[in-house]
């Protein structure tokens, strides 16, 4: 950093911040070098290209039509790093725009090579005889049944154009007129077929060809408009604003409420607009003048929504070596050897980490419940849940036996809203009690509690976790699960419910810090007891992983941390507004990203508390939205195995030198570029064995 970046930092305030949006983008940056990235195996190098796509269609849907209303509004405060709502969609647009460019050109090497794996993507001119042949019959048979094309003029308004969606953007003359007029429609391309059809090949070729279904219609696109000439026809694909504005306190139903919003998501106000390269230029200014848009219109160089290589990568047999190898989940050593998990839990705590030990432990937990006689209640949030959960199933099945059944339903759980209406309602058919949550408040914390009736007392056992209840997702993203019976835990675990579920005022909490009411302060109380202990000469240090720190109070109480002498290492996966690295400022404080195979998930806290170190796991992370909109959960880890487990997860997060970057204080991210031995903390973490049995510590004498 030069001396006038150091001194711009010091003279302004927001200049200590880094914008959360911009940060945004730099973490997207990183998902998309993976795809760049030779030593990734080619199809996740494509799978990661297609995440890209994906979260920039959210980022855009969400947090640029944020931003847009603000300037519709007249917004003009500048946010505490700086910057107004119109200067931060300028730069946006301009970082929005670079990443495309860069995600296209990584898209042609990419293509490139799975050329030379076999796997080609023709262009419809390139096809061979029989190949067309096939081609037309499939167009006569399967997509022109389905396809509808929608005129513009003066008797037929513009229709509805869907977020999202693919169009054909087609302008027409008449046959035989002298005088050229243009004529303009839309036709939509149809998300439920094939967006490559594959291509008939020998049978004994290893060659996989495809057409894409947009290069298919463009070719017949005369069979949909007879007596017309096509002049053009170009794709086209609108973003609108998907957030939800919903009016809980006003609202007698709030899952009508939500549903009623959801019909508006789909003409919420237009914020991109993407066209292909080259596209006609009377269709675009029919586009723009339709949606009025004058910015976030991007001209693509090549097939719009490259989302679409997720799903395309996955379908290919005989070619593992382009992938990574799969992973098959250990089930935890702790269970394996027993049918009552209540019976391993009176004993002591388990940890699980996803998902290198598998998310099954847990859904036979939630099923041995739901069967044992002695089980009288379930509690349980669900924030998103999986198309088929069996924990429904078990759940229900619960219910149907005379069991206390209570679920919170996370009805506003963005883009699962749907999802999880539909899951509420079976769940109350089944006899569940269904709760919808506190007005104003997200659910967000992820706990269960299962009361047992064992003699003369009831025992609470408890579930904590850093990610959602959902067995696709634990696959796929690393998280933490807790299984406890420790008492205290369980008194604060029936205390949350009954604040969530009823009209029980605020504790004073055991063991739980719990957000809106008291996370946040008990957060700065952690930090400040950190810099208290470095005062005073004691050992301090916090080790934080998240997703996010955003929050302007937690950052700041950080930085006087930092200059009270507490080292600090933070493992932020994606958006980050500190500047870490700044001297006077942040130089004692670290902040690095890990992006690889799997997406890193869990909240850990870690606070060294002057040599008595300890360790909590949470739902939230340091965000505004998390501390004060919703309802999330920070427990303390009491086991000593336990938290011997959790801090050598962190300390592998640390070691990581291969799939790690390091924010700089300007806001970019660097890969390390030392000499130690290559180590990578995803792959060493596969190795169960060696980091969460290695130790064998006994366990606190806690239970009671």
């Amino acid at each position: 950093m030069s001396e006038e970046e150091k001194n711009n930092i010091h003279s302004s305030p927001s200049a200590a911040y880094l914008n959360r949006d911009l940060s945004w983008i730099e973490f997207n940056r990183r998902v998309l070098r993976e795809a760049q990235d030779p030593s990734t195996p080619l199809m996740d190098r494509a799978k990661f290209l297609g995440i890209v796509s994906s979260n920039l269609d959210e980022f855009i849907s969400v947090r640029v039509a944020g931003i847009q209303d603000q300037i519709r509004a007249g917004y003009t405060k500048k946010d505490f790093t700086g910057y107004t709502p119109s200067g931060l969609h300028q730069r946006l647009y301009k970082r929005v725009g670079k990443i495309v460019a860069d995600q296209y050109r990584t898209f042609r090497d990419i293509s490139r090579s799975l050329n030379k794996e076999g796997i080609i993507l023709v262009d419809y001119e390139d096809l061979t005889n029989a190949q067309e042949a096939a081609v037309e019959q499939y167009y006569r048979d399967i997509i022109f049944p389905v396809l509808t094309p929608m005129a513009v003029d003066q008797s037929r308004p513009f229709p509805l154009v869907h977020s999202l969606f693919i169009y054909l953007a087609v302008v027409l003359t008449k046959k035989h007129k002298e005088h050229e007029e243009f004529f303009f429609a839309i036709l939509q391309i149809p998300s439920n077929l094939p967006r490559c059809i594959p291509l008939p090949h020998r049978a004994n070729s290893k060659r996989r060809q495809f057409v894409y279904i947009e290069d298919v219609i463009r070719a017949h696109i005369g069979t949909l408009f007879s007596g017309y000439h096509p002049v053009a026809v170009n794709e086209f694909r609108l973003t609108r604003n998907s957030d939800l504005s919903i009016d809980e306190e006003g609202a007698e139903d709030l899952l009508e409420e939500i549903e009623k919003e959801l019909r508006k998501r789909r003409r919420g106000a237009p914020v991109r607009l993407e066209v292909q390269k080259g596209i006609h230029p009377y269709a675009l200014e029919q586009l723009q003048a339709e949606f009025e848009a004058e910015h976030f219109v991007y001209e693509i160089d090549g097939p719009l929504d490259l989302g679409f290589l997720r799903q395309f990568t996955g379908g290919f047999k005989g070619l593992s070596s382009l992938n990574y190898p799969p992973v098959e989940p250990v089930y935890p050593a702790e269970f394996e050897e027993t049918e009552d998990f209540f019976e391993v839990l009176r004993e002591r705590d388990v940890l699980v980490y996803h998902p290198y030990e598998s998310f099954e432990s847990f859904i036979d937990f939630i099923t041995q419940a739901s069967e044992d006689d002695q089980v009288m209640a379930i509690k349980m949030t669900l924030y998103r849940v999986s198309g088929n959960s069996p924990l429904i199933t078990a759940l229900a099945r619960a219910a149907g036996s005379g069991k206390q059944v209570t679920v919170v339903v996370e009805l506003k759980a963005r883009f699962d809203e749907e999802r999880n209406i539909a899951w509420a309602r079976k769940l109350e058919q089944a006899g569940c009690h269904v709760v919808y949550g506190l007005v104003g408040l997200k659910t967000h914390a992820k706990i269960t509690l299962i009361v047992r009736q064992e003699g003369n007392e009831l025992r609470r056992y408890v579930h904590i976790g850093t990610g959602n209840y959902n067995e696709n997702t634990a696959k796929l993203y690393t998280d933490i699960s807790l299984f406890t019976a420790h008492y205290e835990i369980g008194l604060d675990a029936s205390e949350l419910f009954n604040q969530i579920t009823g009209y029980s005022a605020n504790c004073e909490w055991n063991s739980f810090f719990v957000a809106p009411v008291s996370l946040s302060n008990s957060l700065k109380k952690l930090i400040q007891r950190e810099s208290e202990h470095a005062a005073n000469g004691r050992p301090a240090r916090i080790i934080a992983k998240m997703n996010s720190l955003s929050n302007q109070q937690v950052i700041d109480d950080l930085y006087e941390a930092d200059q009270s002498g507490v080292s600090i290492d933070l493992i932020v996966r994606g958006v980050c507004c500190l500047r870490p690295g700044v001297p006077g400022l942040s130089e004692r404080i670290t902040v690095r990203s890990i992006v690889d195979r799997f997406l890193e998930h869990s909240r850990i806290y870690y606070f060294e508390n002057g040599g008595n170190p300890e360790v909590y796991l949470s739902s939230a992370d340091w965000m505004t939205r998390n501390l004060t909109r919703r309802v999330e959960l920070m427990c303390p880890v009491r086991d000593k195995t336990a938290r011997e487990q959790v801090f050598q997860i962190l300390e592998m997060s640390l070691k990581d030198n291969q799939k790690s970057s390091f924010l700089l204080p300007n806001g970019n991210y660097e890969r390390p570029n030392d000499k130690k031995a290559p180590f990578r903390s995803q792959f060493a973490a596969m190795n169960v064995e060696s980091w969460k049995y290695a130790q064998a510590l006994p366990s606190d004498p806690m239970h009671s």
